[in-house]
């Protein structure tokens, strides 16, 4: 599925829908160059989980962990700044995306792509000018 933004706030809704009609999906591993509008997308699917609390891009930190009004935990990592899954070793990584009551957005994904499981649904964000966005969702 493609969607086209013409601005960060439409990236946010757009990802706000997907997020709201969640079924079985869990995982999410978003691609796309630095600027792309990837940390915006994490924030409009936050906000379609019911969550509120302001979400900013965990490049330093690597992870931010929140509630969901689903009773499921919100997992929102950014792997920009990593080498290898080495470094994510006391974050329990492989544990939290085996868990079934977790949901997850991961930023920079190719960092860890042989650790992914099988169901992860990868969205690619493609820049096509300087605010408008191709968001491909299973890409």
């Amino acid at each position: 599925m493609e969607y086209l933004s013409e601005d960060p706030k439409e990236t946010k809704e757009i990802a706000e829908n997907i997020a709201k009609g969640l079924k079985k999906e869990r995982i999410f591993a978003l691609k796309g160059d630095l600027g792309a509008g990837k940390t915006a997308f994490v924030q409009g699917f936050a906000k379609g989980l019911g969550i509120s609390q302001k979400i900013t891009s965990p490049t330093f930190v690597l992870m931010n962990k929140f509630s969901a009004k689903n009773k499921k935990n919100f997992y929102h990592f950014d792997l920009y700044r990593i080498k290898n899954k080495k470094e994510l070793k006391n974050l329990f990584i492989e544990d939290i995306l085996l868990n079934k009551n977790n949901v997850v957005c991961i930023e920079w994904p190719e960092r860890i792509k042989d650790i992914l499981p099988e169901e992860t649904i990868y969205i690619k964000i493609k820049i096509l000018s300087e605010n408008k966005r191709k968001i491909i969702y299973g890409e």
